[in-house]
């Protein structure tokens, strides 16, 4: 999934449906029912032939394209990614092959996707562009490198079983990665919100319209 783009980040939440998360054929997750904040749902990426590929959900306050902020101006906000677990296959067409999603694609969508958010407060707007491409192939870096010095291992409950993930901190938030026993890779990404207090389940989508 390294061609992926950062999910958009400007589609204001009313326009939002759970259309494309129903016609996906894998189990949606977010965090537990221990979260009693807001919740809303974000967008899903698709492949060429209209399969669901990924998507996420949010909870806490909705974070909108920003400089870094600090105290009470912070948006507190954990976003969870869900990725279909596949392996290398055919286009549904016969004409290519379609990579195969693993534990990285869900930890580079996580980190582009906390970055898509957030730019330094010293940096003049129109430098974002280039500093969010340069800081987004560092973000695929590290998704390819999980082993490596950069990442950590953190245990949270998925469906209540203890499960691992690979978890990294940065100035502008963290961003963890696993596998679930149910066939899917997670993401998670977020700030104000710790994510050692965090758990995961599989998602009742009423609860984010």
């Amino acid at each position: 999934m390294a061609g992926a783009a950062p999910e958009p980040a400007a589609v204001p939440a009313a326009r939002r449906t759970a259309e494309g998360f129903l016609r996906a054929d894998f189990p949606w997750y977010g965090l537990d029912e221990a979260f009693t904040g807001p919740r809303w749902l974000m967008q899903v990426g698709t492949a060429a032939d209209g399969t669901v590929e990924h998507g996420s959900v949010g909870h806490g306050d909705e974070p909108t394209v920003r400089s870094e902020a600090t105290g009470a101006e912070r948006e507190r906000f954990a976003v969870v990614v869900t990725v279909a677990s596949n392996p290398l296959r055919r286009s549904s067409d016969g004409t290519g092959v379609l990579e195969a999603t693993s534990v990285s694609s869900a930890a580079w969508l996580a980190g582009s996707g906390l970055l898509a958010y957030t730019w330094p407060g010293q940096m003049d707007h129109g430098l974002r562009s280039s500093w969010l491409d340069q800081q987004t192939e560092t973000a695929w870096e590290l998704a390819d490198d999980l082993d490596g010095p950069d990442w950590s291992m953190l245990s949270l409950p998925v469906d209540g079983v203890p499960t691992p993930f690979h978890y990294r901190e940065s100035e502008f938030g963290w961003v963890l990665a696993g596998s679930t026993a149910g066939g899917v890779h997670l993401g998670a990404y977020g700030r104000g919100i710790s994510a050692y207090g965090l758990a995961f389940s599989q998602a009742d989508l009423a609860a984010y319209e």
